[in-house]
């Protein structure tokens, strides 16, 4: 007995004060995900595309607009990348720095992407969630609405809303954030009809919480992980809709540029021996696509609460 007794203190002291508390859901997703190798290498080029994209300018020799009048007339040759004439990257048919204006192209379709993203998880995340959670009558007409809305050809809507209003990056953010909200909301939904079953949101509602508090203080948080994983994926869809809204002519308009722009004005130029015109930023392009899709991958996995 006494033996017994030493074992079991030999064992208490043993353990470490973060043993016996144990760990967080979100520290097991996190450990997760930086396990998986793919996801993890993904965030690190994205990060890098980032770097370049804020610290890129200090590099460049040309400004984004600036022409460089000594290339003009063999632009395949005088064009070309080099280090030499300040043209990391070459230049574009028009001989401006196709380095400097990748890094713009950069940032717009980045911001495309996140705020797009942002305004579809704002929007879809509050109607979604107001809807599961009142239910009955207005579940149902909140879903029927978003029903007829997704019938409405997206990109159609998308090219109406940018011809009618002008064609703008703020025109842009509203048209595909506004419309981006439909699938989250019909997942957020889903979500909370099954959270407002649960026994906290019952004591909430006990204690005399009221429904928009509940909402926002019980549902809400507990959809985050379902939330971060959709807006993640929601992104790079954003950019390539910004890209063929771009590619057709409609999108970002000069002096500004975008990933589609510059990839429009390489594939028209490709047949002049041009080629580093479409290749750098398709580059960018495909890595941060795949670096989104790869992230959302890796957090959706992380977050799955089967594997918890």
């Amino acid at each position: 007995m006494i033996i017994f007794k030493k074992n079991i203190e030999t064992l208490s002291k043993n353990l470490s004060a973060e043993e016996i508390q144990g760990r967080s859901l979100w520290y097991d997703a996190r450990m997760r995900f930086f396990k998986n190798k793919a996801a993890v290498t993904s965030l690190f080029l994205l990060l890098a595309i980032l770097f370049f994209s804020f610290f890129g300018p200090f590099l460049a020799q040309w400004s984004n607009e600036e022409i460089d009048w000594s290339v003009l007339g063999d632009i395949a040759i005088l064009g070309s990348p080099s280090f030499d004439t300040g043209h990391y990257f070459g230049t574009d048919e028009l001989g401006r720095d196709l380095y400097s204006r990748v890094i713009q192209g950069t940032k717009i379709s980045l911001m495309v992407g996140v705020v797009g993203a942002l305004i579809a998880v704002l929007v879809g995340t509050l109607y979604g969630a107001i809807a599961g959670y009142f239910g009955g009558k207005l579940d149902n007409f909140m879903m029927r609405l978003v029903d007829i809305l997704m019938s409405i050809p997206y990109m159609f809507v998308l090219i109406l809303l940018l011809v009618m209003f002008g064609r703008s990056i703020i025109m842009l953010f509203i048209g595909i954030g506004l419309i981006s909200w439909l699938d989250m909301a019909r997942i957020v939904r889903g979500q909370t009809l099954s959270i407002k079953q649960k026994e906290f949101v019952e004591a909430a509602l006990a204690t005399g919480v009221g429904n928009f508090t509940i909402i926002i203080r019980h549902i809400i948080p507990n959809l985050l992980g379902v939330v971060a994983v959709y807006a993640t994926l929601l992104v790079p869809g954003m950019i390539l809709t910004e890209s063929f809204i771009s590619f057709l002519g409609l999108g970002v308009q000069e002096p500004n540029t975008s990933w589609g722009a510059l990839i429009s004005e390489g594939a028209g130029t490709m047949s002049y021996g041009t080629l580093w015109q479409l290749l750098f930023p398709l580059f960018f392009f495909v890595v941060s696509l795949l670096s989104f899709f790869f992230i959302g991958d890796g957090l959706r996995d992380a977050l799955d609460p089967k594997d918890r």
